[in-house]
C-alpha cells in the first residue's frame, strides 16, 4: 500500500460510519480509528521496518553538572547497538498523551512489538513499534520535536 493509497482509505474512512478499520500483510499492519466515535484524533498504528545495520556506538561528550554525580553505565565501544527509526515524517511523543509516562525510558527492557513511541504525521497519530528486542540505551530525540523518515530515535543493546 502506498502512500496515496493511505490517504484515499483514510478519507473514505473519514466519510463513512466506519468506527475502525485494520488492514494486515506479511509487511505492514494498519488501524484506523474514526475520531467521530473516539475522543482523541484518528490514529494509526503502524508496524514498519525500523531497524539498521548494528554500529559501535561512539562515545558521547559529557555534559557539565553543577553537583557530581554517581556515572550511569556508560555502553563499551565494543558493544554493537541496534538502530530504531522513524519511519515516516512528522512530531515525535514518548508518551501516548500529555499526562501519561513514555513508552520507554533509558534502561527499560523492549520487545519486538512494544511501543515505543508516537509519531504524529498530517494530524494522525501513529504508535510506532520497536522491531527490536534488547535494552534502551539512549533516547536520541526530544519530546514533541520534528523528526525525518529514516531518523534514529532510539539506540537498543541488544
Amino acid at each position: 500500500m502506498n502512500f496515496k493509497e493511505l490517504t484515499e482509505l483514510i478519507k473514505l474512512i473519514d466519510k463513512s460510519d466506519l468506527a475502525e478499520f485494520q488492514y494486515k500483510t506479511d509487511q505492514v499492519d494498519i488501524k484506523i480509528r474514526n475520531n467521530k466515535y473516539y475522543k482523541n484524533a484518528t490514529q494509526i498504528t503502524a508496524v514498519a521496518p525500523m531497524v539498521s545495520a548494528p554500529q559501535v556506538a561512539a562515545p558521547a561528550p559529557a555534559p557539565v553538572a553543577a553537583a557530581p554525580s554517581a556515572p550511569a553505565p556508560a555502553p563499551t565501544a565494543d558493544v554493537k547497538l541496534l538502530e530504531v527509526k522513524s519511519p515516516m515524517v512528522g512530531t515525535f511523543y514518548r508518551s501516548p498523551g500529555p499526562d501519561k509516562p513514555p513508552f520507554v525510558q533509558v534502561g527499560d527492557n523492549i520487545a519486538a512489538g512494544s511501543p515505543v513511541c508516537i509519531i504524529e504525521a498530517m494530524k494522525l497519530f501513529n504508535e510506532i513499534e520497536s522491531e527490536v528486542t534488547g535494552k534502551i540505551v539512549k533516547v536520541l530525540v526530544e519530546d514533541a520535536t520534528p523528526v525525518e523518515y529514516d531518523q534514529v530515535l532510539f539506540l537498543v543493546e541488544p
